[in-house]
C-alpha cells in the first residue's frame, strides 16, 4: 500500500516538463527500519540533481501525508551495476554493451555473454565469438542470439575495465 502510494507520487513528478524520459523500476519498504528504496532510471542518463530533486519531492509529499511517520529513510537512486535490466527501455539504453542473459533450457539455467547488438519490443539480440576447431587450426565464429523478453530470466550489464 505505501509502495504504491510513493509509485503514484513518482509517475506524477514525471509529468512534469524535464522528467519525461524518467522511468519507475521498483520502489521497496521496509517497515522494520521505515526505509523506502526508489530505483529510478532514465533514457538520457540519471544525473545527481535530478535524482535530488525526486528525493525533496518524494519528502515533501511523504511529509504531506504523513503515512510513512515521522522517522524514515529515503533513498532514491540507479538501480546500480550488477542489477538485473527490468524494462524493455533499459536494453535499449545499454546498446552495444556487454550482456549476460539467463534463460531457462530444459530446467536448467543457461548464461550467455555477448554484446547486446538490437532491441525491439519483442526481444534482444546478443552478438557473441565461439572457437571451433577446423582440422588443426581453431577459428573463430560470430554468433548472433535473439532472445524473446519473456524467455529471459535475467540479464545483467557486465563492466569491463580496459585501459
Amino acid at each position: 500500500m505505501k509502495e504504491l502510494r510513493i509509485e503514484q507520487f513518482v509517475l506524477e513528478k514525471f509529468e512534469e516538463p524535464g522528467y519525461e524520459d524518467y522511468y519507475l523500476l521498483e520502489v521497496k519498504h521496509n517497515p522494520a527500519n521505515n526505509k523506502v528504496e526508489v530505483f529510478l532510471d532514465s533514457d538520457s542518463g540519471l544525473s545527481l540533481g535530478a535524482t535530488s530533486k525526486i528525493n525533496r519531492y518524494l519528502q515533501e509529499r511523504i511529509d504531506e501525508e504523513g503515512f510513512l511517520g515521522e522517522k524514515y529513510i529515503l533513498d532514491v537512486s540507479s538501480p546500480g551495476i550488477g542489477k538485473p535490466l527490468k524494462l524493455p527501455r533499459q536494453y535499449k539504453k545499454n546498446l552495444g554493451r556487454t550482456l549476460e542473459v539467463t534463460t531457462v533450457v530444459e530446467g536448467k539455467n543457461v548464461r550467455e555473454k555477448g554484446t547486446l547488438t538490437n532491441v525491439d519490443e519483442e526481444g534482444i539480440v546478443i552478438q557473441y565469438d565461439i572457437k571451433e576447431k577446423q582440422g588443426k587450426k581453431k577459428i573463430v565464429k560470430t554468433i548472433e542470439k535473439a532472445y524473446a523478453f519473456e524467455a529471459i530470466q535475467k540479464a545483467v550489464v557486465k563492466v569491463s575495465f580496459k585501459n
